[in-house]
């Protein structure tokens, strides 16, 4: 593999580890969060520290041949810690007895890697080895125990971890169940890459020579089992997508209304870009709520009455009828306003019972007569 087969989905995990930024940076407390950004971001540094270029670089900086093994090999480690730890809050929630499994979780974590930088400390590695560090020194004292407790660690968590994640997918569905799976496969992935690595490494120590299934079977498959794993974890926030997208979608179609409004009501509620699009939908339905209410002595009954007849004459269907019948209501009230602030004329009798009835229509409800209401704005522009 060359440094783009890295650094390619090193930079797809920290845009994924940016996007979360700002939710761990207003829920830092949460440990599900944390887990979620340790995830993104160890896997997004293991691949950038282990393309052959960074390894490189790193070990000039720092002066010392090979020192990106161990600091790979623990960030993995790293990694696989925090997929069983995200998991066991998935399953379990936060409750006293999962916080002391996470913690002996992570104390092993811990060990691991005091393990990886005490072996590479008392070992001798001076030929630096970009891509077959592990089958080159297999049988080099403290360097082996090394890649052992390395290999060893990543196994077992690539062991445990599906057979979780499969025993768990038989009893969810939807999104959550999707994600398990995608779990399976990654570290049915992630596993073989250590098995791989361990089985060259055994034939070097057994006087063989199977070093290209470290070299070129072992990367693809942690490639893809890192992309898989990751997925996976990210895969049920699908549900919290999909409601984000309806929030968004939502927002977008009130903009017609709201704007017209605006032009008469006066300056919005302020709000800022990097609120959840929840928060602006609610801010955007109250201006337009409230300036509706505002606007209720210019409403006029008779005109969403008789322009709601005229479309069910024309074949539209109810919903869209009424819709349009409202919309047209807005748009004349608007007018009428504008020209009693303009002329000082009085405003029409009180359309709040024709407004009540808008307003009951909820979110979807104002949403759809504000699409309308920009139809009609087009129409008379173009007209």
């Amino acid at each position: 593999m060359n440094g783009s087969d890295y650094y390619v989905p090193a930079a797809a995990l920290g845009i994924a580890f940016l996007f979360r930024l700002p939710g761990l940076l207003r829920r830092r407390r949460d440990p599900m969060i944390r887990s979620v950004a340790g995830l993104l971001l160890m896997s997004g540094a293991g691949f950038a520290l282990a393309a052959p270029p960074t390894i490189t670089v790193v070990n000039r900086v720092v002066g010392v041949p090979n020192v990106s093994a161990p600091l790979v090999y623990a960030i993995l480690s790293v990694f696989n810690t925090c997929c069983i730890v995200l998991l066991a809050y998935w399953r379990e929630g936060f409750g006293a007895a999962v916080q002391r499994r996470v913690r002996r979780w992570f104390g092993a974590c811990g060990s691991v890697v005091l393990l990886l930088a005490v072996c590479f400390a008392l070992g001798d590695a001076p030929v630096e080895r970009l891509r077959d560090l592990d089958t080159y020194y297999a049988s080099t004292p403290w360097i082996r125990e090394m890649i052992v407790v390395y290999l060893g660690w990543h196994i077992m968590i690539g062991v445990v971890v599906p057979a979780m994640c499969w025993r768990w997918s038989r009893v969810v569905d939807g999104w959550l169940r999707a994600g398990l799976l995608t779990l399976v496969a990654g570290f049915a992935f992630s596993t073989g890459f250590g098995l791989v690595k361990a089985v060259a490494v055994i034939a070097r120590w057994a006087g063989g020579d199977l070093d290209f299934l470290s070299t070129a079977v072992a990367p693809p498959l942690a490639g893809m089992g890192a992309v898989l794993t990751t997925s996976g974890f990210l895969l049920p926030q699908g549900r919290r997508l999909t409601t984000a997208w309806e929030a968004w979608q939502t927002y977008r179609w009130m903009g017609p209304l709201w704007r017209g409004l605006r032009t008469v009501m006066g300056v919005p509620t302020p709000t800022s870009w990097w609120e959840p699009f929840g928060s602006r939908l609610l801010d955007r339905e109250t201006d337009i709520h409230d300036d509706l209410l505002a606007l209720a002595p210019y409403c006029d009954l008779r005109t969403m009455t008789a322009r709601h007849e005229r479309a069910l004459e024309a074949g539209v269907s109810p919903d869209d009828a009424w819709a349009v019948a409202a919309a047209t209501m807005i748009a004349v009230a608007i007018t009428a306003k504008e020209s009693a602030a303009g002329s000082g004329e009085e405003p029409q009798e009180t359309g709040t019972a024709a407004l009540g009835a808008v307003l009951g229509t909820g979110t979807r409800g104002i949403a759809r007569i504000s699409r309308e209401y920009g139809a009609l704005r087009h129409d008379s522009v173009a007209a």
